[in-house]
């Protein structure tokens, strides 16, 4: 059994748009972290989804996190969709829900982390709801 020598836990994320069955590209995700439960956020960085819909680099969180925020711009990514999709179906009937493009314009999602450990928390979207993990 191999013991990890890390002072700080690691993080990776994917995002599929389960609207579509595809990955989700082009999406901003931010990382934060903390240092206990009523520890201030620390902006980190972030970066955004790539043609698999994968965030690969990612900031590592400092020595000493104990929870980790992952805040994705999910609107920008449904606006775009719904122009191509739109422009795609010009002879289709008018879409019935006079609402927004998404009805959740962020997902924030945080967890709790151990140092030493690597969580991958995938995100599974739709324009109208989404679902997440912890991944291997």
């Amino acid at each position: 059994m191999t013991t990890s020598t890390s002072t700080s836990a690691s993080v990776s994320t994917h995002v599929l748009d389960t609207s579509v069955g595809r990955p989700a590209a082009g999406i901003a995700v931010r990382l934060a972290a903390r240092g206990g439960p009523d520890a201030p956020w620390q902006a980190l960085g972030g970066s955004a989804t790539d043609a698999d819909g994968r965030c690969k680099d990612l900031p590592e969180p400092p020595e000493g996190t104990t929870h980790v925020r992952l805040d994705f711009a999910v609107e920008p990514y449904f606006e775009k969709s719904a122009k191509k999709q739109a422009d795609a179906q010009q002879d289709a009937p008018a879409n019935r829900d006079s609402g927004p493009a998404v009805f959740f314009p962020e997902v924030a999602i945080t967890f709790a982390v151990v140092p030493g450990e690597h969580y991958h928390v995938p995100l599974l979207l739709n324009p109208f709801g989404y679902s997440v993990y912890r991944g291997s």
